[in-house]
């Protein structure tokens, strides 16, 4: 069966997009990191998107629920990726049970919620002890420096290292890791071809609804997960956030 793919909204990733490789590469390169945690587990990934990440996981766990408020998501995650098991449902009000999962998996969403602290007392609410909550997120200080208010109109509120941590905590979380997801040496040559940066070359060229040139275009196309890289040195000057955190 053909499953008619998501349309871009500039609110998530979607595979399978030439123009939308770079950031689709840069958030599955996080799943492949991460996906260890999830290893034999009962997953729930809250706010799976177009679900890709949630089936890269379910190649790995016992079993994974899919969760996202929107219909139309959910609906395309349940037609495109058989093998999960799709809830529409609020990130706000976690539809589960308290201590039913081993994982919860919430990657490149956070950003999007706007009462962050109640979502991860939920989150704690539905994991059982020794369980972990997988995060990532984009790093405030280098997605949208120099600015009060996020420079995506998607996002709600953008979170600097110590403030991620923080959050965590409050919610009673034990924070096991705090890394930053940063450009390997293969997009770091990109970024010197590119005036500097590949990332502000694509924006240029969204935000003047130009045509995208040929050069451009088949650099971001060749972009892969493993030009990526996850480290704990330098936090604050890292692209994304990645943090495991787990239940006492």
């Amino acid at each position: 069966m053909t499953v008619e793919p998501l349309p871009l909204t500039g609110e998530r990733t979607v595979p399978g997009i030439a123009e939308e490789n770079y950031w689709f590469r840069r958030h599955e390169a996080a799943y492949l990191d991460l996906v260890r945690h999830c290893v034999g587990a009962v997953v729930l990934e809250a706010g799976c998107g177009e679900g890709y990440g949630a089936a890269l996981i379910a190649g790995h766990a016992a079993r994974v629920v899919a969760l996202d408020y929107d219909e139309l998501t959910a609906a395309h995650a349940h037609r495109a990726y058989p093998e999960l098991a799709v809830l529409r449902g609020n990130l706000a009000t976690l539809p589960l049970r308290g201590a039913s999962v081993d994982v919860v998996a919430n990657l490149q969403v956070i950003e999007h919620l706007w009462d962050q602290e109640g979502f991860l007392a939920e989150c704690a609410r539905v994991l059982r002890p020794g369980g972990r909550l997988l995060v990532t997120t984009p790093n405030r200080i280098t997605f949208s420096p120099g600015r009060d208010t996020p420079l995506n109109p998607f996002h709600t509120r953008e979170l600097a290292p110590a403030e991620l941590r923080e959050l965590l905590a409050g919610a009673g979380l034990r924070v096991e890791l705090l890394a930053g997801l940063r450009h390997g040496p293969a997009l770091r040559a990109l970024d010197g071809r590119f005036g500097g940066s590949i990332i502000d070359a694509q924006v240029a060229v969204v935000v003047g609804g130009g045509t995208w040139p040929d050069d451009l275009l088949a650099a971001v196309s060749s972009v892969r997960a493993e030009d990526f890289e996850i480290t704990t040195d330098d936090l604050d000057a890292s692209l994304d956030l990645v943090a495991v955190a787990v239940r006492p």
